[in-house]
C-alpha cells in the first residue's frame, strides 16, 4: 500500500460529527480535534492535518499525537487519524525518531487490523535504525561497528520491497564506508545498487568524492567526479569545497587553483567554507598567523610574502563575491559578520574589506552610513570558551592600523565606530 493510500484510507471512517470535545490537551490541540470532530470530507481532515502540524509547535504537535494514540485517549474514533499525523510530523524539522512513538503507533494499527500500514511502518524504522547506527559507528570510526550494522541493514534491503527502504540502507553503508576510509568498499555498494535499479543521488557521489579525496585517492575521487557529472549531477559549491579540501591535505596547490578557476568559470558560487577549505592549506598564511603582531596589513604586502602557488590562491578568491554577500550595507549601517570563518578566512576577508571600503566610500564616493560594525562574536563556540581567536585578531590589527574601530560597550563580539570618522580615516591611509 502507497503512503499516500494509507492516509486517505485511514481518514475515510473518521469524517461524521461528533458532539464537543472536552480533553486535557493544550487549547490549540483541543481546538484542532475539535475542527476534525467536524470534518465531513477527508480532504478537509488532510488539509486540516496540514495547517495543524505547520502551526504548532514541537510539544504541542508532539502532546496531540501520543493524545490520539494512548489506549485511554477520550477520543478514540479519532484515533485513526493518528497515523496521516504522524506521517506530517516526522518532516518537520524539529523532529527527532522516537521508539516509543513509532511502537505505540505501530501497536494503534495492529489493533485497528490495518497490518499493511503497521509492516511498512516498522519495516521502514527499523531502516532508520540501522542507519542510524551504521552512522553512529562510523563517527567514532568502529569498523567492526559499521560492518555488523551493515550485516542485518543489507539482510533487510534484500527482503524489502520498498524503494525508501533500499534507497536509504545504502546511503547510510556507502557514507558510513567513505568515512572510515574505506571508499573503494562504498563504489562496490553503489555497483551493486545500480544492479538492482537504484539510480545514486548526489549524495552517494559526493561521499565518495569526499571518501576517495581523504584518503588521498586523488585519481579515483577525479574519476568519481567525472562519473558524477556523466550520470547527470551538476558539481555543487558542497562538492567543489570537498575537492578542494582534498587536494589541500595534500598540497596540490596547481590542482586547487585549476578547481577555483573551473568553479569561478562554471558559475558556482564560492562560499566562506571555500575560504577556509583554500586558506587552511596554506602552510604560510597558517605561519604567519601564530605572530599576529607582524602579520601583513594590505593585500598586496600580503601576496608578496607568499609563494607563487599561494599567493596564485588568495588571488582567485579575492575574485569572488563572497565579501559582497557578507557585508550588509544601508543608509544607517554597515557591517561585516566575521561568523564561521576560521582564522585564516577572517584574516584575508578583514585585508579585502579594507580595500573594498576604501574604494567604495573614498574613490567611489558612495553614501557613507552612520556606523560601521565588525561582528566577530564572544568566544561562546571557540575551544575556550569567552576566548574568541578572531576577536583577538581584528583587535591587533586594528590597533596595528590606528583604525577607528573600537569594542562595542554594548556587544563584546563587536567593534564599532562612526561612518564618517570610519571614512575619515580610510581617507588617509
Amino acid at each position: 500500500m502507497s503512503r499516500t493510500s494509507a492516509i486517505s484510507a485511514s481518514t475515510s471512517a473518521s469524517f461524521r460529527r461528533y458532539p464537543p470535545l472536552v480533553c486535557g490537551l493544550t487549547k490549540q490541540g483541543h481546538r484542532f480535534l475539535a475542527s476534525l470532530a467536524t470534518a465531513e470530507e477527508p480532504s478537509a481532515a488532510i488539509g486540516l492535518l496540514r495547517k495543524f502540524v505547520a502551526s504548532s509547535s514541537k510539544h504541542v504537535a508532539l502532546t496531540t499525537l501520543s493524545h490520539l494514540l494512548s489506549p485511554s485517549t477520550s477520543h478514540p474514533r479519532l484515533s485513526s487519524l493518528a497515523f496521516p499525523l504522524y506521517s506530517m510530523i516526522e518532516k518537520e524539522s524539529w523532529f527527532s525518531w522516537n521508539t516509543k512513538l513509532v511502537a505505540d503507533l505501530i501497536a494503534l494499527l495492529y489493533k485497528e487490523e490495518r497490518f499493511d500500514e503497521a509492516e511498512w511502518l516498522k519495516e521502514r524504522d527499523l531502516c532508520m535504525f540501522y542507519c542510524s547506527l551504521v552512522e553512529s559507528h562510523a563517527k567514532q570510526k568502529s569498523q567492526r561497528g559499521v560492518s555488523d550494522s551493515c550485516t542485518p541493514l543489507k539482510k533487510l534491503i534484500l527482503l524489502s520491497s520498498s524503494v525508501y527502504v533500499k534507497q536509504r540502507g545504502y546511503e547510510s553503508m556507502i557514507a558510513g564506508f567513505c568515512q572510515m576510509g574505506l571508499p573503494h568498499k562504498a563504489e562496490n555498494l553503489m555497483e551493486e545498487m545500480s544492479g538492482k535499479g537504484l539510480k545514486p543521488s548526489a549524495f552517494e557521489f559526493r561521499s565518495l568524492v569526499y571518501g576517495y579525496g581523504q584518503m588521498g585517492f586523488l585519481e579515483d575521487m577525479k574519476r568519481s567526479i567525472v562519473r558524477m557529472e556523466q550520470e547527470g549531477f551538476e558539481l555543487d559549491t558542497i562538492c567543489y569545497n570537498m575537492v578542494l579540501s582534498s587536494f589541500g591535505a595534500h598540497s596540490e596547490f596547481v590542482d586547487m587553483v585549476l578547481w577555483l578557476k573551473k568553479m569561478r568559470n562554471s558559475g558556482v558560487p564560492f562560499s566562506i567554507r571555500t575560504y577556509n577549505s583554500v586558506l587552511n592549506s596554506c602552510p604560510t598564511i597558517i605561519l604567519l598567523l601564530k605572530d599576529t603582531k607582524n602579520l601583513p596589513l594590505s593585500i598586496d604586502e600580503l601576496v608578496d610574502s607568499l609563494n607563487k602557488d599561494e599567493a596564485d590562491l588568495v588571488l582567485e578568491l579575492l575574485k569572488s563575491s563572497v565579501l559582497d554577500h557578507i557585508m550588509k550595507w544601508n543608509s544607517s549601517e554597515l557591517k561585516l559578520d566575521l561568523h564561521g570563518m576560521h582564522l585564516s578566512t577572517a584574516y584575508l576577508i578583514l585585508l579585502q574589506w579594507f580595500n573594498e571600503l576604501k574604494l567604495k566610500l573614498v574613490a567611489e564616493n558612495h553614501t557613507t552610513p552612520t556606523e560601521i560594525l565588525v561582528v566577530c562574536g564572544c568566544g561562546k563556540h571557540s575551544s575556550t570558551r569567552g576566548e574568541s581567536p578572531i576577536k583577538s585578531l581584528a583587535k591587533e590589527i586594528i590597533i596595528r592600523m590606528k583604525c577607528p574601530l573600537r569594542m562595542d560597550g554594548k556587544n563584546v563580539g563587536c567593534f564599532v565606530a562612526k561612518g564618517k570618522i570610519f571614512k575619515d580615516w580610510l581617507w588617509q591611509r
